[in-house]
């Protein structure tokens, strides 16, 4: 009598867990990853500085939206040079908005009293689900019509002469 019990509660416990793994499947598979190409999710956020960005109304430039965190080692290596590139490309066309996934407030405020970035900045933890961005950094460099036209999903080098070539060819 108790082994069939017991045998009754495994059959329903390995079913739910079943039903579990065939959704994290289904979910996973239909999780959407914004590449080149693809129109850009919408949003609207408010940076640091008080300046509302959204897409796709940021003024006809060329928008490049970057996710990063502060603990993200790669995201600390790029930020100096992306502040370069931001001062660089400020009066080309080019706006620059750094989202931080960070959920500790205190260590992305301390990230940005150290590095003092260029570029827009701004906490969000919504926004890089809709890209499809888990991994970080990541960048997307999206057109005055909405439209990703790359996409670096690593850190990167912002005085890189290849890279410099692709954002003077968008503008």
């Amino acid at each position: 009598m108790q082994s069939a019990k017991i045998d009754r509660y495994l059959r329903v416990a390995v079913g739910l867990l079943t039903v579990i793994f065939v959704y994290v499947i289904y979910a996973a598979i239909h999780q959407r990853i914004v590449v080149a190409g693809d129109t850009a999710p919408e949003f609207t956020i408010t940076a640091d500085n008080g300046r509302s960005v959204s897409i796709p109304n940021f003024g006809g430039k060329l928008l490049v939206l970057n996710f990063w965190a502060s603990w993200c080692p790669p995201c600390v290596q790029e930020t100096p040079s992306l502040s370069q590139f931001t001062q660089q490309y400020a009066n080309k066309g080019v706006v620059v908005l750094a989202i931080s996934v960070d959920k500790d407030e205190k260590a992305y405020r301390a990230f940005l009293q150290r590095f003092r970035p260029a570029f827009l900045t701004a906490r969000d933890f919504k926004i890089h689900e809709d890209y499809g961005t888990f991994m970080y950094p990541e960048t997307y460099f999206i057109d005055a019509q909405g439209k990703v036209v790359r996409k670096i999903a690593d850190g990167a080098d912002w005085n890189d002469p290849q890279l410099l070539r692709f954002v003077d060819s968008q503008l």
